[in-house]
């Protein structure tokens, strides 16, 4: 019996490992022709606005800097041509001005002399750095697990937007600093913190990995989809799915287009004159902007660096490379 239970847990192992399907491609255009340039050290950590690498140096929405963060503090974004960064420990950097919080910090944004912060406790908070007086602050239900694509703060108009923690976005008025409006995302499961925030021809595009909304000239659109990476280029919406799937949409969230590829995992999604995305098994897809065309390339990397792209620009461990 106990030899029998050996053989049937080897057998169930080996089936599983079996089973596990890979995208694969019978033929390719042959290696993507790019020029490849090497960083200074390997990508430390990283959300949507940028990257913090290993000697400190940091990648933001304009490229790799030489501004170099003290040890222990990681990049969250640049605004108002700053710097921010903290050692979600309470300290936060704007460039090499320090402030200190009670509470460790995930996401900021500054306008002129507003630093909009949101805490690890899922609270939010309006700073005015030339009084350093708190302007206002607001607690939310805490969120245990959090996916590290946090979106920073974004500031529109006389509203400032704040992603929360437990997939939600704030609206508060900057005249007045009180809150107006809660627009519920995704109030489902663990994961649910909102890791894409941006405003799309006056319409507010938010998502969390499980869904996306958008808001705007009076209505209110919500999609549910397993979300790999979204970024948005002028007024379209481009999401790769858990399933393998490029779609794209309009700022209203209806689909324009989409594209299937069967067991694709896909790690990050970048815009040159057209769509690139990168898949897991070596591959980088181009597809046309109307969607009935695609490239395949060969690309290879270790599927263990860390990968993230910013606009037209992919950054995979210690390199990165533009697309066209």
């Amino acid at each position: 019996m106990k030899y029998f239970l050996i053989l049937l847990t080897s057998l169930l192992i080996f089936t599983g490992c079996s089973s596990k399907k890979y995208f694969e491609v019978d033929d390719t255009l042959g290696d993507y022709e790019t020029n490849i340039t090497s960083l200074d050290d390997n990508i430390l950590s990283f959300n949507k606005d940028g990257a913090t690498l290993e000697n400190g140096e940091v990648i933001t929405k304009r490229g790799v800097s030489d501004f170099k963060l003290p040890e222990g503090f990681e990049f969250i974004n640049i605004s108002d041509n700053i710097i921010i960064s903290t050692n979600y420990l309470g300290k936060v950097l704007l460039n090499k001005s320090e402030i200190d919080f009670k509470t460790g910090v995930v996401a900021a944004t500054l306008k002129n002399d507003i630093l909009a912060i949101v805490f690890m406790d899922n609270s939010i908070s309006l700073y005015n750095t030339k009084t350093k007086k708190i302007l206002m602050k607001e607690y939310y239900s805490k969120s245990l697990a959090n996916d590290t694509r946090i979106a920073n703060p974004y500031f529109m108009g006389n509203l400032i937007l704040f992603p929360t923690l437990d997939g939600k976005i704030i609206v508060v008025n900057a005249r007045t600093n009180k809150v107006i409006r809660t627009i519920v995302v995704d109030a489902d499961g663990k994961f649910n913190n909102i890791i894409f925030l941006n405003v799309v021809n006056d319409s507010l595009i938010a998502a969390t990995t499980n869904k996306i909304v958008s808001v705007g000239a009076g209505a209110v659109n919500l999609k549910k989809y397993s979300i790999r990476d979204i970024i948005s280029h002028d007024n379209d919406i481009y999401i790769a799915t858990i399933d393998g799937q490029i779609i794209k949409t309009d700022i209203s969230l209806n689909v324009q287009n989409r594209r299937k590829y069967k067991y694709a995992k896909f790690y990050a999604l970048a815009y040159g004159d057209s769509l690139y995305a990168l898949e897991s098994q070596g591959y980088l897809i181009n597809i046309s902007n109307d969607f009935n065309t695609e490239k395949i390339y060969d690309f290879s990397f270790d599927q263990e660096d860390k990968v993230i792209a910013i606009g037209n620009t992919f950054y995979l461990n210690n390199e990165y490379f533009t697309v066209k």
